[in-house]
């Protein structure tokens, strides 16, 4: 609709909120959610879909049954200008972190309940929302029940050569899950970190801080290889790894210290020749801490020794700038970047954690070079279990498991990406009016995608502009919005 004088425009106005509060009305379910629905009929052709979460759950990932459609025209309002001829980074997809937790818990649900979950996470027709990327633990992490590693000793034993190294501890819910994951999305992408080395390996002997002793480097690197292959024999790809989760954090349980001069050390006399040997094809990604470090990854990359092992820097994002991977990518422009994990704390805030996260991560990360952006768990259960003792006690999951399943901010987080943006997905340029941030993409087979937050404190209208014609679109505060075409 193009109106130049205020009170069509007023009219404008209230239809499209009227389309909204309708559509809002038509979802008020409130925090305990039931499976997606089918898509709502469209009454009339349509050039954009459009799909709406609001921070007051009203509406919650819905296709809304609104009518846009471009024009040649002009009108008032801001511009978002979508160019698919300037293009970025290739996505690898987005999804979350499986913690040894998470597979416990939706290895409880019964048969046809955990049958219809994972469909509607791993799918990518209507109903679904078809995450496309796993980060998994190697052994345990802190929200497992306990830690663990795949070559756990008796004290004073040690076995360089991994003839001890068993898989045992994932055999009863990790593995059956990834393998229903797996038998679902063929193609999903599935990242390795460890957060400990076996302790008989460390400083310290124990899960908990300490440092890899150097002697142990060769063996921790056949540790890695063992893990491949082990998966490999049950079916799972490990498309990449890092050597250590959050390395300069040894205050978790599990976790290991690693310094980058100890992490290049392993990576290029250790690790990169171990996989090479192997014929290991597996990515190694270094760091895999927050962004307000980069001096960690630019000091590996800086090693011409290392370099050539490494595909690329990982990182989280508990302090520190998103901006900061730019300036990385910029010195680094041939390696890749992704983002591995962020947390939600419960209870949490829907609408702010749902509004930050969207903004400074899914459009955050991916306009600073990005291939990929992970949320943290994918489930907890109401108590925010299970952790490890000294483990997170206040994750919030994408999906809080008890007596039924809630689908919590996470989960729409995510959802606004991975239902969309598929895997070979291109990064494309986009302008960002004051106070709707947003990112842009081309599909594999030709959509355009457009996520947009409104970031302002007043509802926004504003105009998707593409090849010379324009769309116009509102959101009240705090929404978010994905729109394809």
């Amino acid at each position: 609709m193009r109106f130049r004088n205020k009170t069509s425009i007023s009219l404008a106005l209230l239809l499209m909120t009227g389309l909204i509060a309708f559509a809002a009305c038509k979802n008020n379910n409130g925090g305990e959610v039931p499976d997606p629905t089918v898509d709502p009929p469209m009454s009339d052709t349509t050039d954009v879909n459009m799909w709406l979460t609001t921070g007051d759950k009203t509406v919650l990932l819905k296709k809304q049954p609104v009518k846009l459609l471009f024009k040649d025209t002009t009108n008032i309002y801001p511009d978002i200008k979508v160019d698919d001829a300037q293009a970025y980074q290739t996505i690898d997809g987005f999804g979350y972190c499986l913690t040894g937790g998470s597979a416990t818990l939706i290895n409880s649900l019964s048969a046809d309940v955990q049958d219809a979950l994972l469909k509607e996470l791993f799918l990518t027709d209507s109903t679904h929302i078809g995450v496309s990327y796993l980060r998994v633990s190697i052994g345990a992490s802190d929200l497992s029940a306990a830690p663990f590693t795949y070559n756990d000793l008796s004290a004073g034993e040690t076995d360089v050569n991994m003839t001890k190294f068993s898989l045992d501890m994932e055999k009863k819910d990790l593995l059956p899950v990834l393998k229903k994951i797996v038998a679902l999305a063929p193609n999903i992408k599935i990242l390795g970190s460890p957060w400990s080395a076996p302790s008989w390996m460390k400083t310290n002997n124990a899960s908990k801080g300490g440092s890899l002793k150097p002697e142990y480097y060769a063996a921790y690197a056949l540790y890695f290889v063992k893990y491949i292959q082990a998966m490999k024999a049950e079916g799972i790809t490990i498309d990449a790894i890092t050597p250590q989760n959050e390395p300069l954090h040894g205050g978790n349980n599990p976790s290991m210290v690693m310094q980058a001069t100890e992490q290049a050390d392993f990576v290029k006399n250790h690790l990169g020749p171990a996989f090479k040997a192997a014929g290991l094809t597996t990515k190694i990604i270094v760091y895999d801490h927050n962004a307000d470090k980069p001096e960690y990854p630019a000091a590996i990359l800086s090693d011409a020794a290392a370099y050539p092992y490494v595909d690329g820097s990982a990182f989280h994002l508990y302090g520190g700038s998103i901006t900061a991977l730019t300036q990385l990518h910029d010195a680094y422009p041939e390696k890749n970047l992704y983002f591995t994990e962020q947390w939600v704390g419960g209870p949490g805030n829907f609408g702010n954690d749902l509004k930050w996260h969207v903004s400074t991560l899914i459009i955050g990360a991916t306009r600073n070079w990005c291939r990929n952006v992970l949320e943290w768990n994918l489930a907890a259960d109401p108590n925010y279990g299970p952790h490890t003792d000294g483990g997170c006690s206040t994750c919030l999951g994408a999906l809080t498991i008890g007596s039924g399943v809630i689908r919590n901010v996470a989960y729409y987080i995510i959802g606004h990406a991975s239902k969309f943006v598929r895997p070979g997905s291109v990064r494309v340029a986009s302008n960002i009016p004051d106070g709707l941030d947003n990112v842009a993409f081309k599909t594999p087979d030709g959509k355009k995608v457009l996520i947009v937050v409104n970031n302002g404190t007043t509802p926004q209208t504003f105009n998707i502009e593409y090849k010379g014609k324009v769309v116009t679109s509102t959101l009240t505060t705090g929404a978010v919005a994905t729109y394809i075409w």
